[in-house]
């Protein structure tokens, strides 16, 4: 896509995007480029809390990548020492601070699992630990004088702690000064974040200026709910698609996307022809939705072998080919099994699942939690998991 018209570019970066401020900086900005032949600077910073990413993380991954296909140098801020601070944005309470080695090791985690989504060759990746671990103390102590304690309280998430008489720490009010000075070092023209990032990357705008740069642009995306439907798609609602899943997984799971959030996950997380996908029957657009995530992280087969499994086991109530065996050496309680072969995470959840009807034993629903397995037969739990039950005593 390099060497598109200035209007053609920012058609393809207003593509789901919430808010830029200002697209008409950003289209000067896109000209100086053109006229210059010189890429922008489109920084994106990750802290590396958290070892696996899911979808609701790629929306951020994928706009990066639209501007790499634009021609533009992506500057991926691996956050190792902020990471150790901690963002507070949209927590109630101080955030648990994480040592070096595990910050590295997510950091790492983080690395393998974007190269699925962005072009590795062309991205340049970044440690800010790099130039805050050279700062003095007078250095850091500077900054803090580019900001103030009234503009800090301005924030939704601190204004609703201190309401509540909930402790916030002058470290929490660091955060966003130090993600500021990032912009400043990077010499950043667009910065992206979520918009609940909003305070933190005008922050960085007020810095820049601070410093004699022109502020960077800055381009907020959506949250993007999980199949719940009302939360953010979080691993900590369970209700996430991690982009290492198995594309029968993957499949089964984004096909149990509502059909009012369908065309917000085909907008953030496809290429797909909008106009094409609001002419298609919903189940057609939704097997179709399931395919493109798939075969983004897996490939055109993978996807194509997904639908297929997926319409053999749920359209005509057959049961998956490939299915995982447990050997039964002695009658069981159903809860044990389903936690023994790892069919289900916890007892808790197998309980659970149980009192809401949604565990069969060889086609009949199991009622209660004390439900003994005896003999070979197709365990099922939901609507996609299944385990062939093998005797052996």
């Amino acid at each position: 896509m390099q060497g598109l018209s200035v209007a053609k570019q920012l058609e393809i970066i207003r593509r789901g995007a919430v808010e830029i401020i200002s697209e008409g900086e950003l289209a000067r900005k896109l000209e100086a480029s053109v006229k210059d032949k010189r890429p922008l600077n489109i920084k994106a910073g990750f802290d590396p809390t958290a070892p696996d990413l899911h979808l609701g993380h790629t929306v951020l991954l994928r706009k990066l990548r639209q501007f790499q296909d634009l021609g533009h140098r992506v500057i991926f801020l691996i956050g190792d020492f902020t990471g150790r601070i901690g963002d507070p944005t949209g927590r109630s309470v101080l955030r648990k601070q994480l040592d070096k080695e595990e910050v590295l090791r997510n950091a790492e985690t983080y690395r393998q699992q974007v190269s699925k989504i962005l072009d590795m060759a062309k991205l340049q990746v970044v440690f800010n630990s790099e130039w805050f671990e050279k700062m003095s103390v007078l250095e850091m102590l500077r900054l803090t004088a580019h900001t103030t304690v009234s503009q800090m309280l301005a924030r939704e998430d601190f204004k609703k702690r201190m309401s509540k008489a909930e402790d916030i720490s002058l470290l929490e009010f660091m955060y966003p000064i130090l993600q500021g000075y990032d912009s400043v070092v990077l010499k950043a023209d667009v910065e992206l974040g979520g918009t609940d990032q909003i305070f933190n990357l005008l922050v960085g705008r007020d810095i820049q200026r601070d410093f004699g740069q022109e502020p960077q642009v800055v381009l907020t995306m959506p949250l993007l709910e999980g199949l719940d439907g009302v939360q953010k798609m979080s691993k900590s609602y369970s209700n996430f698609i991690g982009i290492s899943e198995a594309p029968q997984e993957m499949f089964g799971k984004a096909m149990s996307v509502s059909d009012d959030l369908m065309l917000k996950y085909y907008t953030l997380l496809t290429d797909e022809d909008l106009k094409e996908v609001r002419s298609l029957h919903p189940k057609e657009a939704k097997m179709r939705l399931a395919e493109a995530i798939v075969r983004g992280y897996h490939g055109t087969e993978a996807a194509e072998q997904a639908r297929a499994e997926f319409e053999r086991v749920f359209s005509r109530k057959e049961v998956p080919q490939d299915m995982r065996e447990f050997v039964l050496s002695q009658a069981k309680p159903a809860v044990a099994v389903l936690v023994e072969s790892g069919l289900v995470k916890s007892g808790n959840e197998a309980r659970r699942l149980i009192k809401q009807g949604a565990v069969f034993f060889e086609g009949v629903k199991i009622e209660s939690e004390d439900f003994i397995l005896q003999g070979s037969g197709i365990l099922k739990a939901g609507s996609r998991r299944f385990l062939k039950v093998v005797a052996a005593y």
